[in-house]
């Protein structure tokens, strides 16, 4: 990739779709294709202009409160193509691959595969993202499940960020692999943001529970230390994040990385942020001007996606909410 340098958003974020229904999150095909989850009626719509076109409405989705369909993700190889998903079902959360065929304006996927089951589900905390690393694994986060010693045993899913080929397997040099686990790092609370920089690096953003939201560099075998600790604490045996944010400030959720910076949506904020791989953050387009914000995807060039999320139950919606954006980049300075 390209070496862009710390980049800020220019300009206002410029409307692609609107009257979205509590949408979670955004994947893009290489060809440009835009696809959408929507939490609620567990839909994925692909964004054809200015409006949307249904996609597929996933089965077994059993939406409450925060969980639903989630997090979705694309993978474009020589096994074909497919539209891989993160939901809450009946009796747990599971991540489902699905072969993906047709063209823009007329994509259609078969049937579900289970990819990682078991993941314990609550009505909150259900973690959700899922995205591809440039080693080509895929990571999915799982939340604690409202129950915070799951964080810290490899017997519960809950509370980490997990590893896992393409098809499910457990890679070998995942760091718990003798013992069969797909678990990359733990000691996590909520964690809905992953991305990667273009040395390898992995961040992670986490929701925090009364004090402190994190930004963590993840690495292989890492405890994040919830709930023994929240925020940077200096504790022995845990790994702090390199930025923290009072709870009203971030509730992050999305993150996406492009150049030097790190893109971070934030929905109790009701911003986005950018943090410099030292720390350093800025907020934009505060003040109520977006309201809350779910996911932030890199578009192509120096750009991003990014996707409100007014219409949760939490939020406070206008007329047109919740919206699909594309956000211009310049450098920073």
């Amino acid at each position: 990739m390209e070496d862009l340098g710390p980049l800020v958003p220019s300009g206002d974020p410029v409307p692609l779709a609107s009257d979205l229904p509590a949408p979670w999150s955004i994947a893009v095909l290489a060809d440009g294709t835009l696809f959408v989850s929507e939490r609620d009626d567990a839909a994925i719509v692909e964004v054809v202009g200015s409006s949307t076109s249904l996609v597929t409405s996933v089965g077994g989705v059993s939406p409450a409160g925060e969980g639903g369909l989630l997090g979705i993700a694309t993978l474009e190889d020589a096994s074909g193509d497919w539209l891989y998903a993160y939901y809450t079902g009946a009796s747990d959360n599971r991540v489902v691959r699905m072969p993906l065929s047709g063209g823009p304006g007329a994509h259609t996927v078969g049937d579900q595969q289970v990819v990682i089951a078991g993941l314990p589900k609550a009505s909150n905390h259900n973690g959700g993202r899922i995205a591809f690393g440039p080693d080509g694994m895929l990571y999915a986060t799982a939340g604690d499940a409202s129950r915070g010693a799951n964080a810290q045993t490899l017997d519960s899913l809950g509370g980490k960020i997990l590893r896992v080929t393409p098809d499910g397997q457990i890679p070998s040099d995942n760091p718990f692999a003798s013992a069969g686990s797909p678990v990359w790092s733990m000691g996590h609370r909520n964690p809905q943001g992953i991305a990667w920089a273009a040395d390898g690096t992995m961040w992670a953003a986490e929701f925090g529970q009364d004090t402190w939201d994190e930004m963590n560099r993840i690495v292989p075998g890492g405890n994040y230390g919830w709930p023994e600790v929240e925020g940077i604490a200096g504790a022995a045996g845990y790994i702090d994040p390199i930025q923290q944010w009072a709870t009203d400030d971030a509730s992050p959720s999305g993150i996406a990385v492009v150049g030097d910076t790190i893109f971070m949506a934030g929905l109790g904020g009701e911003r986005l942020w950018t943090v410099g791989f030292d720390g350093a953050a800025q907020e934009w387009y505060g003040g109520g001007q977006l309201g809350r914000i779910r996911d932030v995807v890199r578009g192509p060039g120096s750009s991003l996606y990014l996707v409100t999320n007014n219409t949760d139950g939490r939020g406070d919606p206008r007329a047109g909410d919740d919206r699909l954006y594309s956000v211009g980049l310049v450098a920073a300075g």
